[in-house]
Protein backbone atom coordinates (compact mmCIF):
# COMPACT_ATOMS: atom_id res chain seq x y z
CA UNK A 1 0.00 0.00 0.00
CA UNK A 2 2.66 2.61 0.86
CA UNK A 3 6.39 1.57 0.86
CA UNK A 4 9.43 4.01 1.52
CA UNK A 5 12.18 3.01 -0.61
CA UNK A 6 15.75 4.66 1.18
CA UNK A 7 14.06 8.04 1.78
CA UNK A 8 15.76 10.91 3.65
CA UNK A 9 14.70 14.39 4.81
CA UNK A 10 17.29 17.38 6.10
CA UNK A 11 16.22 20.49 7.91
CA UNK A 12 19.21 23.33 7.85
CA UNK A 13 21.59 20.51 7.10
CA UNK A 14 20.41 18.21 10.23
CA UNK A 15 19.14 14.61 9.71
CA UNK A 16 15.36 14.49 9.91
CA UNK A 17 14.73 10.82 8.19
CA UNK A 18 17.99 8.93 7.60
CA UNK A 19 17.88 6.54 4.86
CA UNK A 20 14.39 4.75 5.68
CA UNK A 21 13.14 1.91 3.60
CA UNK A 22 9.43 0.65 5.34
CA UNK A 23 6.41 -0.82 3.60
CA UNK A 24 2.78 -0.19 5.26
CA UNK A 25 0.57 -2.80 4.77
CA UNK A 26 -2.92 -2.55 3.66
CA UNK A 27 -6.02 -2.98 5.58
CA UNK A 28 -3.60 -2.54 9.11
CA UNK A 29 -2.97 -0.06 11.62
CA UNK A 30 1.17 0.63 11.95
CA UNK A 31 2.16 3.01 14.90
CA UNK A 32 5.11 5.02 14.41
CA UNK A 33 6.36 5.90 18.06
CA UNK A 34 9.62 7.10 19.55
CA UNK A 35 10.49 10.35 21.51
CA UNK A 36 10.45 13.96 20.53
CA UNK A 37 12.37 14.58 17.57
CA UNK A 38 12.72 11.08 16.53
CA UNK A 39 10.95 11.92 13.32
CA UNK A 40 8.09 10.77 13.31
CA UNK A 41 5.81 13.68 12.51
CA UNK A 42 8.32 14.39 9.23
CA UNK A 43 7.79 10.97 7.91
CA UNK A 44 4.04 11.27 8.41
CA UNK A 45 3.98 14.53 6.47
CA UNK A 46 6.60 12.75 3.95
CA UNK A 47 3.91 10.52 3.34
CA UNK A 48 1.08 12.75 2.55
CA UNK A 49 3.16 15.10 0.43
CA UNK A 50 3.39 18.22 2.70
CA UNK A 51 7.00 18.17 2.36
CA UNK A 52 9.26 16.63 -0.25
CA UNK A 53 11.68 13.67 0.23
CA UNK A 54 15.46 14.82 -0.19
CA UNK A 55 16.42 11.28 -0.98
CA UNK A 56 14.25 8.22 -2.54
CA UNK A 57 11.19 7.78 -3.17
CA UNK A 58 8.15 7.32 -1.70
CA UNK A 59 5.10 4.93 -3.66
CA UNK A 60 1.06 4.60 -3.09
CA UNK A 61 -0.27 1.24 -4.50
CA UNK A 62 2.46 1.29 -6.81
CA UNK A 63 2.67 4.57 -8.16
CA UNK A 64 5.25 7.46 -7.09
CA UNK A 65 4.41 10.36 -4.56
CA UNK A 66 5.04 12.96 -7.19
CA UNK A 67 3.81 16.87 -7.67
CA UNK A 68 2.20 16.53 -10.65
CA UNK A 69 -0.40 13.39 -9.21
CA UNK A 70 -0.09 15.40 -5.61
CA UNK A 71 -3.37 16.47 -5.35
CA UNK A 72 -5.29 13.40 -6.67
CA UNK A 73 -2.89 11.34 -4.52
CA UNK A 74 -3.85 13.51 -1.44
CA UNK A 75 -7.11 12.86 -1.64
CA UNK A 76 -6.78 9.01 -1.59
CA UNK A 77 -5.41 9.75 2.02
CA UNK A 78 -7.62 11.60 5.32
CA UNK A 79 -5.23 13.47 7.42
CA UNK A 80 -5.65 14.35 11.20
CA UNK A 81 -3.64 16.87 13.88
CA UNK A 82 -3.68 17.38 17.26
CA UNK A 83 -6.64 19.46 18.10
CA UNK A 84 -8.13 18.95 14.79
CA UNK A 85 -6.57 21.85 12.72
CA UNK A 86 -10.22 22.73 11.96
CA UNK A 87 -10.73 26.50 10.24
CA UNK A 88 -12.22 28.76 12.60
CA UNK A 89 -13.89 30.96 10.46
CA UNK A 90 -15.93 27.95 9.53
CA UNK A 91 -18.35 25.71 11.32
CA UNK A 92 -18.04 22.19 12.02
CA UNK A 93 -20.09 21.53 8.96
CA UNK A 94 -18.83 23.98 6.36
CA UNK A 95 -14.85 22.67 7.37
CA UNK A 96 -16.51 18.86 6.05
CA UNK A 97 -17.88 20.41 2.67
CA UNK A 98 -15.00 22.16 2.13
CA UNK A 99 -13.53 19.58 -0.40
CA UNK A 100 -16.90 17.92 -1.43
CA UNK A 101 -17.78 21.70 -3.12
CA UNK A 102 -14.49 21.99 -4.40
CA UNK A 103 -15.07 18.48 -6.51
CA UNK A 104 -18.93 19.41 -7.20
CA UNK A 105 -20.61 17.42 -4.56
CA UNK A 106 -24.70 17.54 -4.70
CA UNK A 107 -25.73 19.01 -1.35
CA UNK A 108 -27.77 15.97 -1.26
CA UNK A 109 -24.63 13.75 -1.39
CA UNK A 110 -22.95 16.03 1.10
CA UNK A 111 -25.48 15.87 3.95
CA UNK A 112 -25.78 11.88 3.00
CA UNK A 113 -22.02 12.07 3.70
CA UNK A 114 -21.95 14.04 6.51
CA UNK A 115 -24.89 12.03 8.52
CA UNK A 116 -23.36 9.07 7.66
CA UNK A 117 -19.80 10.20 9.33
CA UNK A 118 -21.63 12.03 11.99
CA UNK A 119 -23.30 8.35 12.88
CA UNK A 120 -20.18 6.50 12.77
CA UNK A 121 -18.19 9.13 14.96
CA UNK A 122 -21.52 9.75 17.34
CA UNK A 123 -21.53 13.30 17.14
CA UNK A 124 -24.69 15.25 17.19
CA UNK A 125 -26.41 17.32 14.25
CA UNK A 126 -26.43 20.29 16.44
CA UNK A 127 -22.68 20.19 16.99
CA UNK A 128 -22.25 20.72 13.21
CA UNK A 129 -23.35 24.32 13.35
CA UNK A 130 -21.27 25.18 16.10
CA UNK A 131 -17.80 27.05 15.06
CA UNK A 132 -14.67 25.08 16.14
CA UNK A 133 -14.15 27.14 19.64
CA UNK A 134 -17.61 26.04 20.46
CA UNK A 135 -16.79 23.29 20.01
CA UNK A 136 -15.17 20.72 23.34
CA UNK A 137 -11.76 19.01 22.24
CA UNK A 138 -13.28 15.54 21.95
CA UNK A 139 -15.95 17.14 19.69
CA UNK A 140 -13.63 18.74 17.38
CA UNK A 141 -11.17 15.76 17.22
CA UNK A 142 -14.64 14.18 15.83
CA UNK A 143 -15.28 16.26 13.27
CA UNK A 144 -11.38 16.46 12.04
CA UNK A 145 -11.91 12.37 11.55
CA UNK A 146 -15.24 13.25 9.86
CA UNK A 147 -13.06 15.83 7.40
CA UNK A 148 -10.61 13.36 7.29
CA UNK A 149 -13.12 10.59 5.89
CA UNK A 150 -15.20 12.64 3.56
CA UNK A 151 -13.89 11.10 0.33
CA UNK A 152 -13.53 7.72 1.60
CA UNK A 153 -9.87 7.86 1.54
CA UNK A 154 -8.00 4.46 1.29
CA UNK A 155 -5.07 5.43 3.85
CA UNK A 156 -5.57 7.68 7.12
CA UNK A 157 -2.78 9.19 8.95
CA UNK A 158 -3.21 10.63 12.25
CA UNK A 159 -0.42 12.53 13.99
CA UNK A 160 -1.03 12.32 17.77
CA UNK A 161 -5.24 13.00 17.43
CA UNK A 162 -5.71 12.43 21.18
CA UNK A 163 -2.66 14.38 22.53
CA UNK A 164 -4.35 17.53 23.40
CA UNK A 165 -7.32 15.86 25.17
CA UNK A 166 -7.88 15.03 29.14
CA UNK A 167 -7.62 11.78 30.05
CA UNK A 168 -11.44 11.11 29.86
CA UNK A 169 -12.38 12.22 26.66
CA UNK A 170 -8.89 10.79 25.29
CA UNK A 171 -9.92 6.82 26.63
CA UNK A 172 -13.48 7.51 25.27
CA UNK A 173 -11.98 8.53 21.80
CA UNK A 174 -9.60 5.50 22.09
CA UNK A 175 -11.77 3.17 22.38
CA UNK A 176 -14.37 4.47 19.34
CA UNK A 177 -11.50 5.02 17.18
CA UNK A 178 -10.43 1.27 17.49
CA UNK A 179 -13.74 0.35 17.01
CA UNK A 180 -14.07 2.53 13.43
CA UNK A 181 -10.22 1.37 11.94
CA UNK A 182 -11.38 -2.25 12.29
CA UNK A 183 -15.46 -1.59 10.68
CA UNK A 184 -13.86 0.67 7.77
CA UNK A 185 -11.14 -1.71 7.37
CA UNK A 186 -8.22 1.32 6.23
CA UNK A 187 -4.83 1.68 5.80
CA UNK A 188 -4.25 3.59 9.02
CA UNK A 189 -0.74 5.32 10.41
CA UNK A 190 -0.79 6.58 13.60
CA UNK A 191 2.19 8.54 15.14
CA UNK A 192 1.57 8.81 18.91
CA UNK A 193 4.85 9.34 21.63
CA UNK A 194 2.20 6.81 23.94
CA UNK A 195 3.40 2.93 24.06
CA UNK A 196 0.31 2.00 25.10
CA UNK A 197 -1.29 3.98 22.57
CA UNK A 198 0.54 2.34 20.58
CA UNK A 199 -0.20 -1.43 21.68
CA UNK A 200 -3.79 -0.50 22.05
CA UNK A 201 -4.39 0.58 18.55
CA UNK A 202 -1.50 -1.41 16.05
CA UNK A 203 -0.88 -4.24 14.45
CA UNK A 204 2.65 -3.30 13.56
CA UNK A 205 4.80 -0.28 15.59
CA UNK A 206 7.61 1.22 13.83
CA UNK A 207 10.08 2.50 16.79
CA UNK A 208 12.16 5.54 15.82
CA UNK A 209 15.07 7.07 17.16
CA UNK A 210 17.01 9.92 15.32
CA UNK A 211 15.55 9.62 12.31
CA UNK A 212 16.39 6.14 11.79
CA UNK A 213 13.78 2.53 12.22
CA UNK A 214 15.38 1.32 15.69
CA UNK A 215 13.09 -1.80 16.09
CA UNK A 216 9.84 -2.59 14.09
CA UNK A 217 7.25 -5.43 14.58
CA UNK A 218 5.07 -6.35 17.34
CA UNK A 219 3.99 -5.37 21.05
CA UNK A 220 4.69 -8.43 22.06
CA UNK A 221 7.95 -8.60 19.92
CA UNK A 222 9.36 -4.69 20.91
CA UNK A 223 8.18 -5.68 24.84
CA UNK A 224 10.08 -9.01 24.98
CA UNK A 225 12.32 -9.25 22.53
CA UNK A 226 14.08 -5.75 22.73
CA UNK A 227 16.70 -5.59 20.05
CA UNK A 228 18.76 -3.12 22.02
CA UNK A 229 19.06 -0.77 25.25
CA UNK A 230 17.12 2.12 23.83
CA UNK A 231 14.28 0.30 22.98
CA UNK A 232 14.36 -1.60 26.52
CA UNK A 233 14.22 1.48 28.16
CA UNK A 234 12.05 3.35 26.08
CA UNK A 235 9.38 0.74 26.74
CA UNK A 236 10.22 0.08 30.75
CA UNK A 237 10.05 4.26 31.17
CA UNK A 238 6.38 3.21 29.79
CA UNK A 239 5.23 0.68 32.16
CA UNK A 240 1.35 0.72 31.55
CA UNK A 241 1.77 -1.13 28.03
CA UNK A 242 2.65 -4.22 29.86
CA UNK A 243 -0.45 -4.25 31.72
CA UNK A 244 -2.29 -3.17 28.73
CA UNK A 245 -0.50 -6.02 26.55
CA UNK A 246 -1.56 -8.58 29.61
CA UNK A 247 -5.70 -7.31 29.70
CA UNK A 248 -5.36 -7.42 25.85
CA UNK A 249 -4.56 -11.17 26.36
CA UNK A 250 -7.12 -12.10 28.87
Amino acid sequence: MITLDKVGKRYAGQVAIDNITLHFKANTTTALIGPSGSGKSTLMRLINGLVACDTGRIQIDDERLCQDKLLKQRQAMGYVIQEGGLFPHLNAFENLALMPRYLGWSDKRLQQRVQQLADLVQISSNALTRYPIHLSGGQRQRVSLMRALMLDPKILLLDEPLAALDPLIRYQLQQQLRDIFQELAKTVVMVTHDMSEAVYFADWIVLLHHGSIVQQGTARALIQSPVNRFVHDFVQAQRQPLQTLSALQT
